[in-house]
């Protein structure tokens, strides 16, 4: 019983862990591509690729909360 509680924790830390690590991957995405907006006449494109990467990283952010939830 030991071993599969030690083997589940591990899981649960690892996804943990790559979750973090892909909201990290996320900000600086989003940084980068705020950086590229134009002041005035935005590329319809730029803001959609903003609006992926913003939905994205809410849906990782959920994701891990309710792992820490668990």
């Amino acid at each position: 019983m030991e071993l599969k509680l030690l083997v589940w924790l591990t899981c649960i830390m690892d996804r943990k862990q790559a979750l973090e690590e892909k909201l990290t991957e996320l900000e600086i995405k989003i940084r980068e591509t705020e950086k590229r907006l134009p002041a005035h006449s935005v590329k319809p494109q730029i803001m959609t690729e903003l609006f992926e990467l913003e939905d994205e990283y809410e849906a990782v952010s959920s994701q891990l909360k309710a792992l820490k939830r668990n």
